[in-house]
Order: structure tokens, then sequence, then C-alpha cells
């Protein structure tokens, strides 16, 4: 990392000239702006072609200093004059003149102080009164001699905001340009230090200077100064001119450098640009350019080539353990799993006393009881309150305790889901239909789902996950999207019809919990409550990537839009008194929902009568579809938080948490519990909470990731938060059903966000010149992109069938079976470029999210 800082004479308006800082770089380019009296943003430098070839031009015949060995300014400028004279760039008569300027004092802006610098007694007065309204001064500093009681002063006021952007072992580079009528023609010095040296009232700021570039000469309408300054730092502040740099040898070298500059620099023609979308294109063209710059040489592998131009990214070469490589051996991924994460577990205890942990546990409180909450009201509704929130609070609990102190990645969260919601409504229609007893049949389906899972870690299944694309998991998450969507509607439609809208009312007891005729404004009101929770929670959603607010609050209030949007509409309906809804329906106390029916430990041999020997053997096929999704979800998760982009550097193991969370939801079924999968939202949320992000990043640029807390304490203690809050039924039963319909609908519209089917839906509707500047748009053809998502719109229509008939228990079969039309049949249809284009694994990991997306654009299915 480099720190560039552009100083250029100036004159004030006592005629006397000085040295004032116009620009900076830590990796982009800040400008001064003398209107405003203030930095402009950071952006990437753009250089005229002139300008560049006119320093390049200066180069070859300019003043080379390589390792000077010199330790103050004065030394250096003197060295600096000896070598102009021996090249003939300035005559000796100059010499003195050429040092008092360049010995001029220096000024730039430091933020909110009231501090003057390294001046000369005299001058306080004046700068004084000059800036006696601001806070903002401009510092005037002397470069010669200062009492160490002054230079002190000047240290602790200098810029601190600054300073933090700056990365350690960071060296500057000076540029000094300017017109100097007395001087025939342009003179130029390169000077590289032997070492890197803090020059005394030089810089903004106390950073060690390696580098220094003077340029000077006449005035002249051919030579704008600061444009070749800008040149310079533009090239100072490129990571492989500063290796050249550092490199080089000899002036032969540096213009060898800067001719590679050149070779992968843009030029865009003089011609009048209409809007910037036309620009929009140079980016892609950019990256491409810069792809090719750093791709291995034929017969070169990719991590010499990586250590030649960047050796800082040496450690970065890839591991050669792969937790989904198969060893061979029985149940040897669960052995190499264990091996692999148990070492750590020590620190896994310590790593959490951190007051970020702290504050990560009360965000992921609310994080993962708001659909716990929500699928429990929905599960209730769904199976007649055999189970209900009740068991999913408990359920949730006890499994992320479990999970958390077993589990190989226990920043995992395990939690109902989506797909389970789906297969739990059609087992128990499934059993109806059958006259089978439902919450029997699910404890064979968990006797049943230990032992699938055994098979599969037994023998290293972890590593199918690979052969489930972006092509299967795209149609399920679309097809889970529209179910959360047509069901809301298709509650509210219910509630309709219970309580229609009528001219007159029978007569009714108004204290009735149950009405047994419709009341009056209850669907009217259950609509409000509906939309207004959607409408809160994704707004909050997108208020939190807008510009209103500091970050922080816009970051606190988004991540907590939904609980925001349940108390709100919550409190709406408790003070209309006058008009009924349907409310959550939660036991008193550590009680089952169903206490007439059921009690917490389920008999396997059936509760009211003799439960069927063939069912508890035909129970292995919906516990093979139940194994199905939790293996999509819960693998699929653990692949989105152990990407690189993150630096999760103690490891994962896909077969022991697999083991774990189906051999969990197999026994919590014993006991008339949800199983549960790895809820990847939840996950998501939760790493990024424990992500600390760097605080020297350059201006403009996004943080770098720092470290993850991984440890296995901030699960254990949101599951005991979760658990507990089973003694807030008071409360819970306030929450109108309808307010779980609207949460219901909100992660149906949230998830389609991200998929790369519903955007290409809407390219159906859309002309091509309109289409996005995506890579399935640029290297696919039209109709070929559009036949892609027509298959994926069939497939969809198929598993919609499935699930609207009564063979919607195999709706998890039908969807595993897209997997092999991926790998079988698309090949014969698209080439390989226009499937990777199409089908690539290409979701970018969210720090800092951009205004309208969040955690859910890299989430492939809705929970």
């Amino acid at each position: 990392q480099a720190y560039i800082e552009l100083s250029e004479l100036a004159m004030d308006k006592n005629n006397e000239l000085y040295w004032k800082e116009t620009a900076r770089w830590i990796k982009f380019e800040e400008d001064y702006d003398e209107d405003t009296d203030r930095w402009g943003k950071p952006h990437v430098s753009y250089l005229t072609l002139k300008t560049l070839m006119k320093l390049k031009q200066t180069f070859q015949k300019g003043a080379m200093l390589l390792d000077l060995p010199e330790k103050t300014l004065p030394g250096i400028i003197n060295q600096i004059l000896d070598q102009m004279i021996s090249v003939d760039q300035i005559k000796k008569e100059h010499r003195e003149e050429v040092m008092r300027v360049l010995l001029h004092k220096h000024r730039y802006l430091i933020k909110d102080t009231d501090v003057l610098g390294l001046c000369h007694p005299e001058e306080y007065m004046s700068l004084e009164d000059r800036h006696k309204d601001t806070k903002r001064k401009t510092i005037e500093m002397q470069t010669y001699g200062a009492s160490n009681e002054v230079r002190g002063v000047q240290q602790s006021k200098l810029n601190q905001e600054l300073l933090e952007k700056i990365p350690l072992n960071t060296e500057a580079t000076l540029v000094l340009v300017g017109p100097l009528d007395f001087l025939e023609e342009p003179t130029l010095a390169f000077v590289r230090l032997k070492e890197a040296v803090e020059l005394e009232s030089v810089l903004e700021v106390p950073v060690p200077v390696r580098f220094l570039f003077v340029l000077l000469g006449p005035s002249s309408a051919d030579t704008d100064y600061h444009e070749i300054g800008r040149s310079i730092s533009a090239l100072m502040a490129d990571k492989d001119f500063q290796i050249a740099a550092f490199l080089a040898e000899g002036r032969r070298d540096l213009i060898e450098g800067m001719r590679e500059f050149l070779d992968y620099s843009i030029v865009i023609p003089p011609s009048e640009v209409q809007n910037e979308e036309m620009l929009r294109t140079l980016v892609p063209f950019q990256q491409e350019m810069l792809k090719k710059k750093y791709s291995p040489p034929e017969g070169k592998p990719e991590h010499e080539t990586v250590l030649l131009t960047d050796p800082s990214k040496a450690k970065e070469t890839p591991d050669d353990d792969d937790p989904l490589r198969r060893t061979g051996r029985i149940f040897g991924g669960l052995i190499r799993d264990i091996k692999r994460r148990y070492p750590k577990y020590l620190s896994d205890i310590k790593d959490a006393l951190n007051a970020q942990c702290l504050a990560a546990v009360i965000f992921i409180y609310f994080a993962a009881l708001s659909p716990a909450i929500t699928f429990g009201g929905l599960v209730a509704e769904k199976t007649e309150n055999y189970m209900g929130v009740a068991e999913l609070l408990v359920s949730t609990a006890a499994q992320d305790i479990v999970f958390c102190l077993l589990g190989a990645q226990p920043l995992l969260v395990v939690g109902f889901s989506g797909p389970l919601l789906v297969f739990e409504e059609a087992f128990y229609s499934f059993c109806g239909s059958n006259k089978l007893e439902y919450i029997v049949g699910r404890v064979w389906i968990g006797f049943w789902l230990i032992l699938i899972a055994f098979v599969i870690v037994a023998f290293e299944g972890s590593f199918l996950v690979r052969y489930i694309s972006r092509f299967t998991q795209e149609i399920f998450a679309f097809l889970i999207s529209l179910i959360f969507i047509y069901e809301t509607f298709a509650k509210l439609f219910k509630i309709f019809q219970a309580h229609p809208l009528e001219k007159t009312y029978s007569e009714y007891n108004a204290t009735s919990e149950e009405p047994q005729v419709p009341r009056p404004n209850t669907a009217l009101l259950s609509l409000v409550l509906m939309l207004g929770t959607f409408f809160i929670a994704f707004f909050l959603r997108q208020f939190k990537n807008s510009g209103f607010l500091p970050g922080k609050i816009r970051r606190v209030i988004g991540d907590f839009g939904v609980p925001i949007a349940i108390i709100i509409m919550v409190l709406v309906d408790f003070f209309i008194r006058d008009t009924y809804t349907q409310k959550l329906s939660v036991p008193s106390g550590l009680s089952v929902s169903k206490p007439e029916k059921r009690d917490w430990f389920i008999n396997p041999m059936g509760l009211e009568s003799d439960f069927p020997i063939w069912m508890m053997f035909a129970s292995v096929i919906p516990a093979l579809l139940v194994f199905i999704l939790i293996f999509m979800e819960s693998q699929i998760t653990t692949l989105i938080v152990t990407k690189p982009e993150r630096k999760l550097v103690k490891g994962s193991g896909f077969h022991l948490d697999l083991l774990l969370i189906v051999g969990m939801g197999g026994i919590a079924a014993l006991f008339g519990l949800p199983w549960l999968s790895a809820a990847t939202v939840r996950t998501v949320t939760h790493v990024n909470a424990l992500t600390v992000m760097s605080k020297s990043s350059a201006p403009g640029e996004k943080p770098q990731i720092e470290e993850v807390k991984e440890q296995r304490i901030t699960g254990v203690l949101v599951a005991i938060l979760v658990g507990l809050s089973i003694l807030m039924e008071p409360i819970l039963k306030l929450i109108p059903l309808a307010v779980l319909f609207g949460i219901f609908l909100y992660m149906g519209v949230t998830s389609l966000y991200g998929i790369q089917l519903y955007d290409r839906l809407l390219l159906l509707l859309m002309p091509p010149k309109y289409h996005p500047d995506q890579i399935y748009v640029k290297k696919v053809k039209t109709l070929k992109m559009h036949l892609f998502t027509l298959i994926q719109l069939i497939c969809l229509a198929v598993l919609w069938a499935v699930k609207s008939t009564v063979a919607s228990l195999a709706l998890p079969f039908i969807l595993i079976l897209t997997v092999p039309l991926r790998r079988f049949l698309l090949p014969r249809i698209f080439n390989s470029v226009e499937l990777k284009c199409l089908d690539a694994d290409d979701i970018e990991v969210k720090f800092e999210e951009a205004e309208g997306r969040d955690v859910y654009d890299e989430v492939p299915m809705p929970n």
C-alpha cells in the first residue's frame, strides 16, 4: 500500500511562494476543493494521453537517484540539484534559487482543528485572524528546524481520521510540481531513498517517505504541471508500477514500467458522451484487460504467476484439504471433520470473549425469534395445533445448543424453514386422508432419518452437494417463494369467507374468542394488518440501504425491520378493541400446543390406536424426502458461509454437521418436535454480525475482512434466549395471525431478489436494448437465454402441479430429478460457455450492502 501526496507551487496574498497540497492518493484519488475548503470524494484517477506522453518524454532525460542514503529533506534536495546540474537540466547559477523554492513551507488542510502547525511566531496572528470563524485550519509549516515542543503539538493534531485509513508499514511518495519562469525547460528528478524516512513538516501525516518526484519548469501552454503531477501520482498508486519502481536498477526499468501501465490503460475518444450509461461498458472491458494481464502464461502454474506479480498473495494459494474430498474409507469424512475441527475447541470458547460477540447475540436472538414465532403459528394452523409455537421454540433451543456444542461449523443457525413447512402440510394431508396418526408417523420418519443419515455419512455422500447447481436451487427457491405468496393470499381469502363484508351482521357474543358468526370489520382489519406488516418490514429493509441517517443507525433499523413491523401492527390491533382478529395459539407454560391429543413423548406404537406396521416400513419414503430437503439446505448453507471470501480459518465439516442436524431431527420427532435444517438467511446474518472489517481501508475502498469471530458461545446463548421466550406466552397470544401472514408474504417477496430466474423472467418483457449488463446477457444469445428460462419454468410448473395434488409428498423427489436433467440433457442443448454463464455460482458475498441489495441476494432458498 502506498500513500501519495501531490503539492504544487502557489503564492499567498503576500506574494510569497509555498507548497500547497492539492491531491492525495490512498489507492484512489482525492482532490482538494478550494471553493468548499474540503476534500472531494475518492475516485479513480482519469488522465489525459497527452499528459502521459509528456511525462514519458520527460522521464527519458530527467535526473534519476536510486537508493539515495540521505535522511533529511535538505540533504535530499542537495543531491537532486547536484544531479540536475550534472545532466544539464538547470544552470549552476540557479541552484540557490531552486533550493529556496524546494525548501519553502508546506501548507495543507487538517480537519476540525484550531491548532497551527510549525509556523514562525510572527505568522500566528495573521493566520488566526484569517480563519477565526472556521474549524478547519490551513496549516503553514516551515521545513527548517523546529523545537521538539512545537513538533509535539503538530504531531498530536495531525489528521487522525486519515491516519486510520492508512495501513501499517505504508510508505509515501511526495510529488512536487510547479512553474518557475527563470528556468528554460522542464526539469525532472525521480528519487528512491535507500530507506524510507519521515521528513519533518512535509506530509499531512507522519508516514515515512520512500519516493520523491520533482518537476519544475517555465510556464507554458504546452505543459500542465497539475496534470503531470496527477499522472505520476496515479502511476505511483498503481500496484504494478510500485513494484517496478522498487526493483528498478535504472531509467530503462522505470520507462518499461510506465510502458506496461500504458498498455493496460483505456483511451476514450474525444466525442460527446450523451449520458453516463454509455460509459458503463468500460468497467467490464477494464476487468477483461486486468484478467488478461494477471492470467498465467501458457505452461506456467497459476500460483507461480501470483508469486511473481504480488508476493503478498503467496499465502492465498489453494488448500488441498477439501472437506468434500472423499477418503475412500467408511466414515472417513466424519473422522476427518472431527480431527480438523475439535482440536480448535478451546479457542472456540476463548474467541467469544469479545464485545462484538455480545452485540451479535442480541441481534441474532431477534433474527431467530421472529421466524420461529412466524413458522410456529403457521405450522399450528397447518397441523391443527399438533405442533405450534411452543414445540418450535423448544426444538430450536434444544437442537441449536447441541449443534453449537458439537458441530463442526458452530456459526450455522439451525431453524425451521419454508421447504420443511411445505412438507409438514403435505404429510399432514396424507395422514388425514389415510386415517393415520400424523404425530406418530413423524416418529417413524425420524427413525428412518437417523438410519439414512448414518448410511450417507458412512459413504461420504456429502460430496453430492457439488452436483446441485444453481439451476436446481433457483427452481426450488422460486417455487417456495411462490408458495409463500400464494398461501398468504389464500389464508386472507379464507378470512374474507369466514367474515364477509355485509350490510348487517347477526348478533354475536363480543367476549367469545372463537366466533360462531361473521364479525364486522374482521376481514378488513386482517387485510390492513397483513399489508401493514409487509410494507413496514419491506420498506425498513429498503431504508437500511438508503442515504438517510448515519449508516449504523440505518443498519440497526433495517436489521430489526421484521420485529419492528410485528410490534407496530400488534399495537395497532391491540388498540382496536371492538374488532375481532384471530390470534396466535400459544399454550401456557411448558405445555404442548394440543394437550388433549398428545404429550411431550410420542409412543411410536400409536396414541389412540395401533400404528400400522406397513406404514412403519413405508415411512422410509417420506423420510428420504425430508432428508433431501435438509441435505440440500444445510449443505448449500455451509458452502455459502465457507466461501474463501469470508476468510473463515477454522474449517468446516459437512459430514459431521449433516449427521448432527438430521440425527437431532430424528430424535426430536420422538418428542413431537419439528425437525430443523441450517437456516440460510439467519446463518449468513450470524456470520456477518461476527465479521470484523478493517478500519485502515483506503478512502473510497470497501473495508476488507480482518477476521471472523469463529466460536460456539453466541449460538448457545441465542438458543437459550429463544428457549426462554416460551415464557412470553401472555405477549405472544396478542399477535394476530394476519401479522404472521404479512411476514410470510415478506419472506416470499424478498426471497425473489437475487434469483437469476426471476431476473430473466423480467427480461422476457423487456426489449433487448434495455437488458442489463450481465454475463448471461452478453455471452448468451437472447433466444438461448429465453430457452433456458423456459426450461426452468416448465420444471417449476411440474413441481407446482405435483404440489397441488395428492402426490405432494413426492415434491422433493421430483425436484432432485432436475439434477440429472441439468447434467445430461442441458449440455445437449447449450454449449459449455452458455451453461457457465447461465448456471454459474456467481452470487457475490455481501458485507456492505448496496442500495436495494442485502443478504437475501446471496441466499438461494427462502427461510
